[in-house]
Order: C-alpha cells, then sequence, then structure tokens
C-alpha cells in the first residue's frame, strides 16, 4: 500500500477500557491481528480509557501526525454504559478539535453489533451442548 493511499484509507482505533493487568488486553491485541491480516489491512491502533497506554487522544494524535486523514473509533466494549455515553463523546469531540483535518468516527459498542451477538450466542449454545 503506498503512503498516500494508506492516509485515504480509514484508520483503525480499537477503545476499550483498560485494566491493572495487562493481560486484560490481549483480547484486543488478537483482534487488532486480525484486522491486520491481508493486503488492504488498515492502521490499527488500540487506546484505552484508564489504567493503560496509549489513551485514545494519545493513539488519534499519532495516526493524525502520520497523516492519517480518517478515523474509526470502535469501543470495545459490551454495551454502551455510561463511559461510551458520558467520557468517550467528550473524548471524541476533544480529538474532533485538536485534529480539524481528520474525519474522526465512532462506532456502536462491538458488544451491540449483531454479528456480535449472533457469535457470542453460537458460543454460548456451543458451550451448553459440550457439557
Amino acid at each position: 500500500m503506498s503512503e498516500h493511499s494508506s492516509k485515504l484509507n480509514p484508520a483503525v482505533v480499537l477503545f476499550g477500557h483498560g485494566a491493572r493487568d495487562p493481560e486484560w488486553a490481549r483480547p484486543m491485541q488478537r483482534i487488532r491481528e486480525v484486522l491486520l491480516q491481508g493486503d488492504a489491512a488498515p492502521r490499527v491502533e488500540l487506546a484505552f480509557l484508564e489504567f493503560m497506554t496509549p489513551t485514545l487522544p494519545q493513539a488519534i494524535a499519532t495516526l493524525a501526525a502520520e497523516g492519517i486523514r480518517r478515523i474509526a473509533v470502535v469501543p470495545v466494549f459490551l454495551a454502551q454504559g455510561g463511559h461510551l455515553k458520558r467520557d468517550l463523546p467528550v473524548l471524541i469531540d476533544e480529538a474532533r478539535g485538536r485534529h480539524p483535518g481528520c474525519e474522526i468516527v465512532l462506532a456502536q459498542a462491538a458488544g451491540e453489533a449483531e454479528g456480535v451477538i449472533d457469535a457470542m450466542a453460537a458460543y454460548a449454545l456451543a458451550s451448553a451442548r459440550s457439557m
């Protein structure tokens, strides 16, 4: 992928709550690894609300400094709770103000996406059948 096309393609920021235990981020790292497979892989950063780095402002600043102009923030949360309703919109608005040349879009919580719900239901069913 050329440098020019990578700036036109959206980057993805996988945004999680964060935890004191660094192993907590392993599923997000695995999601990142899957996203990076293939020829048309987007630029992918992880970002955290607390306890871990980088923060969302740091991740977006890194991408903007690289010339990325389209950024999709994907909350790796099960549901749209308080952090996603109150804290995240403020962070997104601040990032848009700091990086007016970037289009920053916010996806719904990953756990609310139909495909994710279907995958979790299939997993639960398979778990019940394996007893």
